[in-house]
């Protein structure tokens, strides 16, 4: 089996992910992705005419995202028209899809060049009407909401965190973690050398630092915020009439969820792109590219729909087992910070060294624009592994549906 090799990742600025208020929500989806690839290019001296396939991660497939955004993107970029695209859906976890579909690709020998990632405008997306108003994974189809009834994501944080007797004041010592050390890397510059400025078509820089970290946050500023989610539970899901209550009901009856999570300690709402370069042995040979790390091994796991967020452990796990390793031998960890009792469940579970899991914050302080989030964590960790002089880095997050993609990689 052939090597897949990591040349290069590069990401925009995650910018607040509001209509009209963030810096990137006035520009065009594709065209954010067109500007990762085109830096990608151009910071690589990329043969675009050589890639084998180029692989994007995009969760809302609908309006300005769909229509193959990742061969959209690559016209967009200024590539040559002779590199194919496609596009996938595994949800927050189509970041790192990506990215293992293109390290399998080339380690099967079926490609020798490919470029990944993920592009996210959850600006515009947020703005788009649902039909009939569905608000769940199962998109209205009752038979499989009788078989796997999927609340709303916040909704499963909050049941988890009831479940395993995690309470307030774990998930906002976790968030005020991540603020803490988001600061610290952005005044540090340790996200510069994947950071790439994003432009409006005349030119004017759009964003160059992500938008969305509160610095100075404390554990008073989240004590005064309202949870959220309970806001939700008598809700109508859809034209069905079901609440979320009742939803919840159908699998859980007896449970009483206690609601702990808010605006705080929950993912942030952003836009964001990212994509990774990979290559075979062979290719680097040929081009004269150097690699900076190697595909390890990668896995996924699916379990509880109904709880939806409990496999970045598991997947952990699995994605050592592959390798062959223990998780004593990982020196970093990334673990998506979808809500506070995410990340938290995986370091109480695995136990886990807290200094080793999202050492430079994570998505609680910086925002998660869903199917780019993992292609950013695999660069964020390779940066960091670069910047420690450390060798192994693991990477996964939990996804709609219950499911977990993860990778390993080490530098090389």
């Amino acid at each position: 089996m052939s090597t897949a090799y990591i040349v290069d990742a590069a990401r925009t600025p995650r910018g607040i992910g509001k209509p009209g208020r963030g810096a990137l929500s006035e520009i065009h989806p594709q065209r954010l992705l067109g500007s990762v690839l085109a830096a990608l290019r151009d910071r690589n001296g990329l043969a675009t005419a050589e890639v084998d396939d180029v692989v994007i991660g995009c969760s809302a497939q609908i309006g300005k995202q769909g229509a193959c955004i990742g061969r959209m993107g690559v016209l967009d970029a200024g590539w040559d028209t002779a590199a194919p695209a496609f596009t996938l859906d595994r949800f927050c976890g189509s970041g790192i899809t990506a990215v293992n579909l293109a390290a399998a690709n080339i380690m099967s020998g079926m490609a020798d060049l490919c470029v990944a990632g993920g592009v996210e405008m959850m600006s515009y997306t947020g703005s788009l009407q649902r039909p009939g108003g569905v608000a769940t994974m199962d998109n209205g189809n009752l038979h499989l909401r009788e078989l796997h009834p999927q609340p709303h994501q916040g909704i499963c944080a909050d049941m988890i965190a009831t479940l395993d007797g995690i309470g307030r004041k774990e998930v906002d010592e976790l968030s005020c973690e991540s603020q803490r050390r988001a600061q610290i890397a952005i005044e540090e510059g340790r996200f510069d050398k994947s950071l790439i400025p994003v432009h409006h078509d005349d030119g004017e820089l759009a964003l160059d630092k992500d938008e969305f970290p509160r610095a100075g946050t404390t554990m008073e500023t989240l004590g005064e915020l309202k949870t959220v989610f309970d806001q939700f539970m008598g809700a109508p899901i859809d034209e069905s009439g079901e609440t979320f209550s009742q939803l919840v009901a159908r699998a859980y009856p007896d449970l009483e969820i206690k609601h702990v999570h808010h605006a705080g300690n929950s993912s942030g709402v952003v836009d964001g792109a990212a994509g990774l370069v990979l290559a075979s042995e062979d290719y680097l040979a040929k081009s004269g590219m150097k690699p900076r790390a190697r595909i390890v091994a990668m896995a996924t796991t699916a379990g509880n729909p109904t709880l939806m967020l409990n496999e970045p452990g598991p997947a952990a796990r699995k994605v050592c087992e592959k390798a062959g390793l223990s998780l004593d031998d990982i020196d970093l960890f990334e673990v998506n910070e979808a809500f506070a009792v995410v990340a938290y469940k995986f370091l109480r579970d695995l136990e886990i060294d807290p200094e080793k899991v999202n050492v430079n914050g994570g998505a609680i302080a910086l925002g998660h624009p869903i199917a780019a989030t993992g292609s950013i964590l695999i660069g964020t960790a390779l940066d960091e592994l670069e910047r420690r002089g450390d060798s192994k880095a693991l990477i996964t997050m939990c996804t709609g549906g219950g499911m977990a993609p993860a990778v390993i990689i080490e530098r090389v």
